[in-house]
C-alpha cells in the first residue's frame, strides 16, 4: 500500500448484464487532498463513486481506506470508519430548524437513537456543538430557520454540516455544485477548501472552474477507464482529455 494513500482502489470493475461501467480502474486517493473525478457523460464517474463509498459491489477488484479492506462492507459500517458520502448519507429534515438538524446528526454520531420525544433539556446538550458546526459552514444566522425555507446553496451547506457532525476523516462528494447559482458555487467552493484543511475530499464535479480551483489532483474516466490523472495544467493539456472530454461538449 502507498503510505501517503487513504483509499485505494485496485482493477475496480463493474458489470451490468454485459455492460462494463467501469473497467479495471486503480485509482489512488492521498491524505490530504482534494481529489475530483471528472469526465464525459457516461465516463462511469457515478458508478465509480458510488462503489468507492459502497452503494454497488463490485463485480471485481478491491477497495482498501486507511489499509484495511472495505470492498464487502456496508455505508454505514464504512462511514464508522470514518470514511463518509455527503448528500447522500446525510439527514436533514425539512420540517426541523438547521440547528435541529445537526443536532440530529451528532446524535447519531453519538450512537444516540433519534428518539424525537426526548425532553428539550436532553436535546440540549448537542447545542454548543451544532452551533459550532453551523458557524463553521457559514449558518449561524440561519440556526433558527427551517431548513425547508433555507436557499438551495445553504441547504447544502446544512447537509454538509450534518455531514461533518459524524466527524469523517475522508468525505466523499457527489456533485457538490450542481444546480447552483453562481453565488452558492463560490460559498460552497470556499466551505470546501476551509473544511479540507484537516481531512481528505474526494468529489464528482462536472464545473472544471471549480475543479480547477479546488483540486490537488485529477482524475478524468472515459467510457469506464482511467483516461488521465495529474494536476489541472497538466490534464486539461492532455489531448485525449481534451477529445474525449471537450470535444463531447461537456461544461
Amino acid at each position: 500500500m502507498n503510505s501517503g494513500a487513504i483509499l485505494e482502489a485496485a482493477g475496480l470493475t463493474k458489470e451490468f448484464k454485459g455492460f462494463v461501467a467501469v473497467n479495471n480502474v486503480n485509482l489512488t486517493v492521498e491524505r490530504g487532498s482534494i481529489h475530483a473525478l471528472i469526465g464525459p457523460n457516461g465516463a462511469g464517474k457515478t458508478t465509480l463513486f458510488n462503489l468507492l463509498t459502497k452503494f454497488l459491489q463490485p463485480t471485481h477488484g478491491a477497495i482498501r481506506y486507511q489499509g484495511r479492506d472495505i470492498t464487502r462492507m456496508q455505508p454505514a459500517d464504512i462511514a464508522r470508519l470514518g470514511l463518509v458520502r455527503s448528500f447522500q448519507i446525510s439527514a436533514v429534515f425539512p420540517h426541523m430548524t438547521a440547528l435541529e438538524n445537526v443536532r440530529i446528526a451528532l446524535q447519531r454520531r453519538r450512537g444516540d437513537s433519534f428518539d424525537f420525544w426526548r425532553s428539550e433539556k436532553v436535546l440540549s446538550k448537542f447545542n454548543s456543538e451544532a452551533a459550532g458546526l453551523l458557524a463553521d459552514v457559514g449558518l449561524t444566522e440561519f440556526s433558527d430557520v427551517r431548513a425547508s425555507d433555507l436557499s438551495y446553496g445553504r441547504k447544502r451547506a446544512l447537509e454538509i454540516a450534518t455531514t461533518l457532525a459524524l466527524n469523517p476523516e475522508m468525505l466523499l462528494l457527489d456533485e457538490p455544485m450542481a444546480g447552483m447559482a453562481q453565488q452558492d458555487i463560490e460559498r460552497i467552493s470556499a466551505l470546501i477548501r476551509r473544511i479540507s484543511k484537516n481531512r481528505t475530499i474526494l468529489m464528482v464535479e462536472h464545473n472544471l472552474s471549480v475543479v480547477a480551483s479546488l483540486s490537488n489532483r485529477i482524475t478524468v474516466l472515459a467510457r469506464g477507464k482511467v483516461l488521465a490523472e495529474g494536476d489541472y495544467a497538466a490534464v486539461s493539456k492532455d489531448p485525449r482529455v481534451i477529445e474525449a472530454y471537450i470535444g463531447a461538449g461537456h461544461d
